[in-house]
């Protein structure tokens, strides 16, 4: 393990949360640092067949290509892990992204063309993919139940942080003339690549993925290096733990998905297929919730969020870029929410309060960018604000988590690679439609995000089962009974508690019958996870 083992307990499951941090920060950067140079004097300059501002004729649709081909890059990286991901492992894969990324960064910076410019953002793209496709597997799996969702809301915020970072590096390079007002901004993302590629050097590999692929020694090893157990009973925690990621794998495996001749099949087609394990059920959960992160409209935003203040609102080029700025601060504030929430109210409720909030800021921002008023300006701009405050408390993080939440190991990267490709098709949709679309249609680019929002709203009620605070092992019970449960059961929970205590045998009979008792319908489960008890 060498160098790995240099951390252990609560430093090295900050070094992760740090490192896939790091991640993310550079995939936030990414999404901002284009809105403010697209307005630039000497980016329009330089590619004034994308000037689209007042002094410029210039294309709308080649900009929006412009920009939303590197949510392509992105797919494809997405795609590539979703076939190659599991071969490679969480860290390596991680590595290769951030490599790549660096090689797309430098293309970009030096670009003197629009050829150039476009080939730049395919290969950054290609790296991001990769690494937002990985990085909440590896993640999610080197944490702790009742951690994970407040460790990924740490993440997505320094995610927006990466956001708010461009928006004022766009701000403050805005008064240069010169052609480092736009290539400086594009360089920094090779910092903060070759930053997470030297901190993962020093972190383990994630414990289920050894455990899957035959080395058991070291998947124990982490499990040692990751635990934050103290006292007599640590052994103790540290096998029912591995016990407990073996036996479910080893069920996993046996309940696998054969074909015609009795063989397993992929791990790539099993995603495609239900099953007793419903793995197809459980993609798509995964796949919907990213779709619905898209289609929301924060791409509108993020993107484009100067363009809007300008073109909708009516501000001038330096106002549109400083409130883009402070914009920017207000969602990274925002996206600090969830750290505290996520694990205590959960996803579903979250999600929710969400999506009726950003219906209700794309309704209004509709019927104020329709009129031109300096009162239904500032409405307006409030709206911009609000929105992000909405989607930084519901759907920032949780779209990243429930992939890999809901897929059960044998799938688990392959389910989230092919999520994160959702999130790319429909960012892309999103993108490269938006700048046209406010030519063309104005305040109604607003009105058919506010419809998406509101059939946000009964899709999450009744589709998506809750996952706070619940083990990874232990989500697999939603979803292996005779119907897919929203919430798990009290009786479930409380067995499957006993397991990881030591208590199980004394629990057992008790619990059994009085389950049985209260949830009859729910029989087959509580009786499966008593089986996985009385074999730890």
């Amino acid at each position: 393990m060498g160098k790995t083992t240099l951390l252990r307990g609560r430093a090295v499951q900050w070094a992760i949360t740090a490192c896939c941090g790091s991640a993310f920060l550079l995939f936030g950067y990414d999404q901002g640092v284009m809105s403010g140079l697209l307005t630039g004097s000497a980016f329009t300059h330089q590619f004034p067949e994308i000037d689209t501002t007042d002094t410029g004729h210039g294309s709308a649709s080649l900009q929006g290509t412009v920009v939303a081909i590197y949510e392509i890059g992105c797919l494809f990286g997405s795609l590539f892990t979703f076939f190659f991901g599991e071969v490679f492992g969480r860290r390596r894969t991680i590595m290769l992204g951030c490599t790549v990324l660096c090689v797309g960064a430098a293309l970009q910076t030096s670009s003197y063309g629009i050829p150039q410019l476009i080939v730049g953002r395919i290969v950054t793209g290609l790296g991001n993919g990769i690494n937002t496709s990985t990085v909440p597997v590896w993640h999610s799996e080197t944490t702790a139940a009742h951690n994970r969702g407040r460790a990924l809301a740490i993440e997505l915020a320094i995610n927006i942080f990466g956001v708010m970072s461009a928006y004022w590096i766009d701000f403050g390079l805005s008064f240069v003339s010169s052609q480092a007002q736009f290539r400086a901004p594009l360089g920094i993302q090779m910092v903060f690549a070759v930053f997470t590629v030297a901190l993962i050097l020093f972190l383990p590999e994630s414990p289920r993925w050894l455990l899957k692929h035959g080395r058991a020694d070291d998947a124990r090893a982490v499990l040692d290096q990751l635990s934050m157990h103290r006292g007599a009973d640590r052994a103790q925690m540290l096998e029912a733990e591995f016990a407990e990621i073996q036996h479910t794998l080893e069920e996993e495996e046996a309940a696998t998905i054969k074909d015609k001749n009795g063989n397993p099949v992929s791990a790539v087609r099993a995603c495609f297929t239900n099953g007793k394990e419903r793995y197809f059920h459980r993609v798509m959960l995964g796949v919907g919730s990213q779709f619905m992160q898209q289609l929301c409209g924060i791409n509108l935003i993020t993107y484009y969020a100067p363009v809007i203040f300008e073109q909708s609102v009516g501000l001038s080029h330096d106002i549109s870029l400083l409130l883009s700025g402070f914009n920017g601060v207000a969602y990274f504030l925002s996206s600090l929410v969830p750290i505290w929430l996520i694990d205590r109210v959960g996803r579903r409720k979250l999600m929710l309060f969400a999506a009726v909030g950003q219906c209700a800021c794309m309704a209004v921002l509709a019927g104020t960018t329709s009129v031109s008023h300096k009162a239904t300006g500032i409405v307006a701009a409030t709206m911009l604000f609000l929105f992000n405050f909405f989607f930084a408390v519901g759907l920032l993080a949780i779209p990243w988590l429930l992939p890999a939440e809901y897929a059960p190991l044998p799938i688990r990267a392959s389910a989230a690679a092919l999520a994160s490709a959702s999130n790319w098709i429909f960012t892309f949709l999103v993108v490269e439609i938006t700048p046209v679309s406010i030519k063309s249609i104005g305040y109604r680019t607003y009105i058919y995000f506010c419809v998406f929002n509101a059939c946000f709203v009964p899709m999450i009620y009744f589709l998506y089962p809750e996952t706070a605070r619940l083990s990874l092992e232990n989500i697999d019970l939603l979803f292996t009974g005779d119907k897919v449960l929203l919430k798990l059961p009290k009786q479930l929970r409380d067995t499957t508690l006993g397991a990881e205590t030591g208590n199980a045998e004394a629990e057992k009979e008790s619990t059994t019958t009085e389950a049985v008792e209260r949830v009859p319908g729910e029989k087959r489960q509580i009786e499966v996870a008593h089986d996985d008890v009385s074999r730890l």
